[in-house]
């Protein structure tokens, strides 16, 4: 049988992949872990083949994350299983070294299949996050503002589009509110925007973050 490991905040979350998977009897759960130090400690003592792994969770998450785990363990392959359903995220977690991408709203049978074709060696996407790819393909090349923004950065304006505060922000990334106030400090800069109701009126415009925690 397959090793997976599961990396998600939710504990319900981890029970349903959880569930899932093991009922087919191809794979066994070999580890779970619930924060970006955790799933680093994991990786590096439990051997598998694929993480499922969440974008959003309290400490290093997201792209960084998938640099980190690839740094680790080259091998282990990663699917990322997240509410983000833009094509920006999708697009950085493969060129991280990602393996597939699906949204949480998928169907049960689509996380198996995901999870097969990961743990052969493949490529996975949802037909809807390929159109999505495809149609950014015929974007002009010209960068968008958004587009000069770092993993991290990218990370805290969706936060701060979502609304949450300096504090809220370092409480969830583990970070110091002073140097969140950096990151929005050089968001503003990197983007030339003069205030933070200009970067929500943007993310608006653009539709950037469609399911904002």
């Amino acid at each position: 049988m397959t090793r997976v490991l599961i990396a998600d905040d939710h504990p319900l979350m981890r029970e349903c992949l959880r569930h899932i998977l093991q009922s087919t009897s191809r794979f066994v759960i070999a580890g779970e872990a619930n924060d970006g130090t955790s799933t680093i400690s994991l990786v590096r003592s439990v051997p598998a083949r694929v993480i499922v792994l969440d974008l959003s969770m309290p400490g290093r998450a997201g792209v960084e994350l998938i640099k980190q785990i690839k740094l680790d363990k080259p091998t282990l392959r990663i699917l990322v299983l997240t509410m983000h359903a833009e094509q920006q995220y999708a697009l950085r977690s493969f060129k991280a070294g990602a393996s597939g991408y699906l949204t949480k709203e998928c169907a049960s049978a689509d996380l198996v299949a995901a999870v097969t074709k990961v743990a052969a060696g493949g490529v996975y996407v949802s037909l809807s996050m390929a159109e999505s790819l495809a149609q950014g393909l015929t974007i002009p090349s010209e960068t968008l503002p958004h587009q000069r923004l770092s993993d991290r950065e990218l990370d805290v304006f969706r936060r701060l589009s979502a609304g949450q505060t300096l504090s809220e922000i370092a409480e969830a990334l583990c970070l110091s509110a002073k140097t969140v106030s950096t990151y929005k400090t050089r968001i503003l800069e990197k983007m030339q925007m003069p205030h933070d109701v200009a970067l929500f009126r943007y993310a608006m415009r653009y539709e950037l973050f469609a399911e904002n925690e």
